[in-house]
């Protein structure tokens, strides 16, 4: 016996409003995740701390964005997407709000790293895909993640360079203010989120949670996926912070710094859609595998190359393609394995190794930089990982559970 179609309580939520309005989540919550490294430089001249100072309290927050993400999910897969939101929300404008009075390194690390991660989890762009797919079709899911993926970039590519402008005219204490009041909107939007836990075409089993969460932990594919998501946190966390500083450092324009953040969301915006409809049509796990492989390359072109304004743009176009054109990959596998209705409770985990990973991109970072004046062993180090992440992929079994009665994604 398979579910009806997605019922709701306002006839108004229709598929195009859940559609749109998770969409909007993701473009305002990750797009302004993705402009925290714009406050490095100028943070750590007026409070006079070290970038690794500024460094451990965004890689807090991605700790804790990795940790809280789990259990938002669970409690949107338990009780919606709904209440989960309007917390997050109003927790993450008081992180960003608070990081402006910070006089201390403690402060730094409650306000941007703790209270704002928490924000972020509870405001996480997958609580928006988990609620999207719902509302759509088994042979549509690959490419609603795609979509929702592509609107998170293009957050990015709207809010680094307004940001960039914010502290420019107004310093970046009133910059914060001004974002902290923007995270806002996302309390209005998440009405629009469908409460009801029922999925469009997929048949009702009595699952639970816990049967979810040790039905994935003893399967190979599942372990060696979350395995490689450590990868991508490595990456992204790392550049999104640390490259404006970067590119500062090779003697460039901070403008260039802020103009390739953005231009690595614009171009992910298409690879986050080309990774949808692939994933719509072939293996999730080779295309996996090739984006990592991809980052390495991309990774070891920068450091061979001149350091140039053209080269800058290159190398972040070039990884914008790769950037989180692995979550639609990374998310599908779990719902093609795995079904749908939990996806937001597993796919949390996963993102747990992600935040690992970036907790360690982002702290190491600032780390390496005191200790040694370069950058130069995070980018190898990067080059490492996603060699490895590479391989990790190709043995993954992307068959759906027998318990599940269809088989498309």
């Amino acid at each position: 016996m398979t579910s009806p179609p997605l019922s709701t309580t306002s006839t108004w939520r229709t598929p195009l409003v859940v559609l749109v309005a998770g969409c909007l989540i993701a473009l305002v919550g990750f797009g302004i995740r993705s402009i925290f490294g714009l406050f490095l430089e100028p943070m750590t001249v007026a409070k006079g701390w070290s970038r690794e100072t500024y460094g451990l309290a965004m890689a807090i927050q991605n700790l804790l964005w990795g940790i809280g993400l789990p259990f938002a999910g669970a409690l949107a897969d338990r009780f919606g997407p709904v209440g989960v939101v309007i917390a997050g929300a109003l927790m993450y404008a008081a992180g960003i709000w608070a990081m402006t009075f910070a006089d201390s390194e403690m402060a730094l690390h409650l306000s941007g790293g703790l209270l704002t991660g928490l924000g972020i989890a509870f405001t996480a762009f997958s609580l928006a895909l988990a609620a999207m797919v719902r509302v759509v079709g088994a042979e549509k899911r690959s490419l609603v993640l795609g979509l929702g993926t592509a609107a998170g970039s293009a957050g990015q590519v709207v809010f680094s360079p307004l940001s960039q402008g914010f502290i420019a005219a107004f310093g970046w204490s009133h910059a914060l203010l001004i974002l902290a009041s923007i995270t806002l909107v996302l309390i209005p939007l998440a009405w629009a989120l469908p409460n009801d836990p029922t999925t469009a075409g997929e048949a009702h089993n009595d699952q639970t949670i816990g049967d979810a969460v040790r039905e994935a932990a003893g399967h190979r594919g599942y372990v060696l996926l979350t395995i490689g998501f450590f990868v991508c946190g490595f990456h992204v966390a790392f550049i999104t912070v640390h490259f404006p500083a970067y590119v500062k450092d090779v003697g460039l324009d901070p403008y260039i710094g802020a103009y390739a953040i953005a231009l690595v969301g614009l171009f992910n915006i298409f690879g986050s859609l080309l990774s949808g409809m692939a994933g719509q049509r072939w293996s999730k796990k080779f295309g996996l595998s090739f984006i990592y492989f991809s980052r390495a390359v991309a990774i070891g072109a920068l450091l061979l190359m001149p350091k140039t304004e053209l080269t800058i743009y290159l190398f972040a176009g070039a990884m914008g393609v790769l950037w989180l054109s692995t979550v639609p990959l990374t998310t599908g596998i779990v719902a093609q394995v795995f079904g749908v209705r939990y996806m937001a409770t597993l796919f949390g985990i996963v993102f747990l190794s992600h935040q690992l990973g970036s907790f360690l991109g982002v702290w190491w970072g600032g780390r390496i930089f005191d200790q040694t004046g370069s950058y130069d062993g995070m980018w190898w180090a990067g080059i490492v990982l996603g060699l490895a992440a590479a391989i990790v992929h190709l043995p993954i079994n992307e068959k759906p559970l027998p318990r599940l009665k269809r088989t498309a994604v």
